[in-house]
């Protein structure tokens, strides 16, 4: 009788989960349980348990059980550090001074980060060091430098990989990253414009570098979330997100008010949270929307696709390139999309059957979307 193949077990590496939003991460991780891939995952952020209630049933307790999340403390990775033999201590170290000297040209923000994951990358290496099958880092910052530390401490030689992302990854603090790059044997990114940027940003390594990056689009498969035009209101705009400056819901505000003084005001909701909640806020008193603009705060994924099956257009805004990508919109339930002109929005949509493009500047939005 021929047994079963055993099944590749992987360890992966994130930044934060749970998490509110995580959707990127636990449709990509559902993909490869559903492929038969076993799954450990280490998140470096302290665990928050009040945020399992932001998971996607895709990803429950029967799905990934919470033992198989793993999450330690700073004083609890320095306290539960064993020793190594004294060649395991060596290479720990030149790696952590390392990866210490390029954060430190970042300023005192990513060294600091930088230093909080490398006890946590021997404690979880100590303690699994032979478990797995494979190592995905699954962003390239400080979760990629914690998984490349791990990667490097454990015994046997699996494949090492590391997923890129736009703004976190690419172009804010890249810690590191051209050694990452180098060290990784398969390369994961989002979109074509992120492939581009990779080979020609780090184009001294061009020649190793093109040949193993792959794209892979975030996403759903729309087929399953057919578009429904019947009973939705007519002037009714979603965006969801992080309010963050670099994602530019400002501009949003400031089309809103502009088609507003033309006589075709609409109504915003905006989903999400962030540090520029209240600067926010303040635009749209000034701008004499407030009344129109609606704060909804952070919502569970079905809460959130409820809203966007009954808005008029789902807007993704941007004040240019950066942080914006292709396969955001791709998350919404199908509708009309409108978009700024940004890092690869081409790829999310077909103007003008499924959604319009334009420039990141508020006074080019209205003009389509009035219409």
């Amino acid at each position: 009788m021929v047994s079963a193949p055993a099944k590749l077990r992987l360890a992966v590496f994130t930044s934060t989960y749970p998490a509110r939003v995580a959707t990127f991460f636990e449709r990509d991780m559902r993909a490869l349980l559903d492929a038969g891939v076993e799954i450990d995952v280490f998140a470096v952020a302290p665990l928050d348990a009040s945020l399992w209630r932001y998971r996607l049933d895709i990803l429950d307790d029967e799905i990934l059980p919470r033992h198989r999340v793993h999450h330690l403390s700073l004083l609890e990775s320095v306290r539960q550090a064993r020793p190594w033999p004294v060649r395991k201590l060596a290479t720990f170290v030149r790696d952590a001074a390392a990866v210490s000297a390029s954060a430190a040209r970042f300023g005192l923000g990513p060294l600091a980060k930088s230093a909080y994951v490398f006890p946590k990358a021997w404690t979880w290496a100590a303690r699994s060091a032979d478990r797995y099958d494979h190592v995905l880092a699954y962003w390239g910052n400080y979760a990629g430098t914690c998984a490349y530390v791990f990667h490097r401490l454990i015994e046997r030689p699996v494949p090492f990989s590391i997923w890129l992302h736009a703004g976190t990854d690419l172009y804010r603090s890249p810690v590191f990253l051209q050694e990452k790059l180098s060290y990784a044997d398969a390369i994961i990114t989002c979109c074509e414009f992120n492939r581009r940027y990779l080979e020609q940003r780090y184009s001294d390594n061009g020649s190793a570098i093109g040949p193993k990056v792959y794209v892979s689009y975030h996403g759903l498969d729309l087929a399953a979330f057919p578009y429904r035009p019947d009973g939705r209101p007519a002037r009714t705009v979603l965006a969801v997100g992080r309010f963050a400056r670099a994602k530019g819901f400002d501009h949003l505000l400031r089309a809103a008010a502009a088609l507003n003084a033309r006589g075709t005001p609409v109504d915003v909701e905006l989903v999400g949270d962030g540090p520029e909640r209240a600067a926010l806020g303040a635009l749209a008193r000034e701008l004499g929307v407030e009344q129109r603009v609606h704060f909804r705060g952070w919502l569970p994924f079905a809460e959130v696709r409820r809203a966007m099956s009954q808005a008029t257009v789902l807007v993704h805004p941007s004040p240019g390139l950066g942080d914006g990508l292709p396969n955001v919109p791709l998350r919404a339930s199908p509708g009309f999309r409108k978009r700024w002109t940004m890092a690869g929005a081409e790829s999310s949509f077909r103007p003008p059957t499924s959604g319009l493009l334009a420039r990141p500047s508020p006074v080019c939005w209205p003009t389509p979307t009035g219409a």
